[in-house]
């Protein structure tokens, strides 16, 4: 074998070590860039100000600004990452008087704990009070100096789905949506007009008949008595069709294939809540009766029309989170079965 044979050899060897090393080093950075990273919750991801910032609640949750660009504005939304980079998603809703502060699921309850160890991605958007997370015609409230634009509908479904996907390696069509009170009427009304994006729904103590007699103004007080909402500008008049396709009891049909749970108890007051205050106790129990009127008859209704359905019907408990926490710990094995994210 001559000199140059040799020399022609080493360097073939040299060159081909080094390719390896150069591809190896290139899966490395490109494994690490993006959502798949090994270490899926120890990473801030960017947002609309460049990025998310760690949580005060702690464990993995980020706050994260989304833009949303129907409402013009910037939505908070908490979001804790799937353990173990699923693509599993799991929408928490809050109710009637959330805050711009905190998703209440991060306060009064605390989901990131429960879900702590779960290969489920939880999103929780902060805002809304008063809104049913629907699209308003009109400024939500009366002070059209200061208007409130609600598009929640679109937000939730078109927005920040894409967001998630990007960012956070949430499938657009593998999510669970769960609320309390006012969020479960908008959980189980978006999961029926978008079956494509939510598999399971869950309603806890929610308002599933929102047409029914007496309904509309039940709810006209109490919006207002939220901060000044004007049920008006939710969906124009009271005959308005967009009123009556946001009921849970009238569009039910596009739930059918999913799993439903929907639960309220009967507003008597238990041994948990021995220490809840007097005067809220005799405002919680009405509320929880009426939500377990309005789940009752949805029940029946889907009976009848052969929607499967799940319930839980506890003897005691009142419109507090003593009974909405209580739902989120009893059905969290239902939700990580049916969205495989254990």
């Amino acid at each position: 074998m001559s000199h140059l044979t040799g020399a022609r050899r080493v360097s073939r060897t040299a060159l081909a070590a080094l390719t390896a090393f150069a591809t190896a080093l290139a899966l490395m950075v490109s494994v690490g860039a993006g959502v798949a990273n090994a270490d899926n919750r120890g990473w801030l991801r960017p947002d609309s100000t460049g990025s998310c910032d760690w949580d005060p609640v702690a464990h993995w949750v980020q706050r994260c600004d989304v833009w949303s660009p129907s409402t013009g504005a910037n939505i908070g939304v908490q979001i804790q990452p799937a353990a173990r980079g699923g693509n599993a998603g799991f929408y928490l809703l809050d109710g009637l008087r959330a805050t711009n502060n905190a998703n209440a699921w991060t306060v009064d309850v605390n989901a990131p704990a429960v879900y702590n160890d779960s290969n489920i991605t939880l999103v929780m958007p902060i805002g809304g009070a008063g809104s049913f997370y629907a699209d308003w015609e009109q400024p939500a409230t009366y002070d059209l100096n200061n208007p409130v634009t609600y598009q929640w509908e679109t937000f939730l479904t078109s927005e920040l789905p894409a967001y998630l996907a990007q960012n956070f390696g949430v499938a657009p069509d593998n999510n669970s949506i769960a609320g309390l009170s006012m969020g479960g009427t908008a959980a189980l009304n978006l999961a029926a007009k978008h079956p494509g994006q939510f598999r399971q729904a869950l309603s806890w103590s929610g308002y599933l008949s929102t047409t029914m007699p007496g309904m509309q103004t039940m709810m006209r007080v109490a919006l207002l008595d939220a901060g000044g909402f004007n049920i008006n500008a939710m969906y124009g008049s009271m005959v308005s069709p967009r009123r009556f396709e946001n009921d849970p009891f009238l569009n039910m049909d596009g739930l059918r294939g999913k799993d439903v749970y929907i639960s309220a108890a009967t507003g008597l007051w238990g041994p948990e809540d021995a220490n809840y205050p007097v005067n809220l106790k005799l405002s919680a129990t009405p509320l929880e009766m009426l939500a377990r009127v309005s789940t009752r008859l949805f029940e029946g209704k889907a009976l009848a029309t052969g929607v499967n359905v799940t319930t839980d019907y506890p003897l005691t408990g009142i419109h507090n989170w003593n009974q909405f926490g209580s739902q989120l710990y009893k059905t969290k094995g239902r939700v990580l079965d049916v969205m495989n994210a254990w």
